[in-house]
């Protein structure tokens, strides 16, 4: 996923120098992913990227995620989020920041967190027809991806114009598909290797399909009744996550991490639910491939990976 030059610009470690203003105490709601982290003794932690929308904290733990999405109704809902009930203040990379004790602390913004989501809600029994029904929407080459353009690459944008993944044509991305599609174990832990941190940005396309492929792997897997595909899931989960702090960025390791576990933000789960007929699936689609440059694109090629495996690997059992 490409991000803007302010984004680059943050990533590189730019200041834009703190806001000024009054001290604003709101209430939010978090994801159950990050309890352990906010629920824990209180730690110190560094603004990643602020946006007006969402604001980023890497906090100095080992535990995963270790990454913090501060953010408004405006912003995608990523798996570690905590979602604010009112807008957030002015912020800036370089603010004094901290995270624990129900509480986050960033500048002049305090959260207290009120309530909890989740973000690997279960799908349920899943009936095998519904999914040869759904695999031909969830291909990036027969559905065009509305591009967007906003400051931040992770918020919701306006469809305009059309686009691809990141990685279309790519090779790993090939061998990726066919490697899960045959259950080759070895073929999909040495593509998903190369995938990760691959792409610019702040989430980059490789850990974008990745995240896309584990979950679907492990939701519709489970909930098809597909072990094979369960298994997959947690043999190349392990093989991502292992040093995924030293080969992408702070944020992307920990959406690798969440999706280890089957926890996607709403668009994500959505999709999943369409694929499920728990809900329509056409909608849901075009909610995730609108979300930032190719980030929605490259989570529905994971996903339209996933799918396909899923189906290959509960015929071959």
């Amino acid at each position: 996923m490409t991000v803007g030059t302010h984004a680059r610009r943050l990533r590189a470690g730019a200041r834009t120098g703190p806001g000024l203003g009054p001290r604003v105490t709101v209430t939010g709601a978090a994801s159950t992913a990050v309890r352990p982290l906010l629920e824990g003794p209180r730690r110190p932690a560094r603004v990643l990227a602020a946006f007006p929308s969402a604001v980023y904290l890497e906090v100095r733990t080992e535990l995963e995620p270790s990454v913090l999405a501060v953010v408004t109704g405006e912003a995608a809902r990523l798996p570690n989020a905590a979602l604010l009930s009112a807008p957030l203040p002015d912020l800036a990379v370089g603010e004094d920041a901290s995270a624990g004790d129900g509480t986050v602390r960033i500048g002049r913004l305090t959260l207290r967190v009120r309530r909890w989501w989740d973000p690997a809600p279960p799908l349920g029994p899943v009936d095998p027809a519904l999914l040869a029904q759904a695999a031909p929407l969830l291909d990036p080459w027969e559905h065009g991806v509305p591009g967007g353009g906003t400051a931040d690459g992770l918020a919701r944008s306006p469809a305009s114009g059309q686009g691809l993944p990141g990685l279309a044509g790519n090779e790993a991305v090939g061998l990726l598909a066919a490697s899960c599609a045959s259950g080759w174990l070895l073929g999909a832990v040495t593509a998903a290797e190369q995938l990760v941190g691959l792409g610019p940005g702040l989430t980059p396309s490789g850990d974008d399909v990745l995240a896309g492929l584990l979950v679907t792997l492990r939701q519709l897997g489970a909930a098809a009744g597909v072990e094979p595909a369960v298994r997959l899931a947690g043999w190349l989960a392990a093989a991502v996550t292992f040093d995924a702090r030293t080969r992408t960025t702070p944020l992307s390791a920990t959406l690798l991490h969440c999706a280890a576990r089957g926890e996607a933000g709403p668009e994500v789960i959505g999709v999943l639910r369409g694929v499920a007929g728990r809900q329509p699936l056409e909608p849901a689609l075009r909610r995730l491939r609108r979300l930032g440059h190719t980030s929605g694109a490259d989570l529905t090629q994971g996903m339209a990976i996933g799918l396909a495996s899923v189906r290959a690997l509960r015929g071959a059992a």
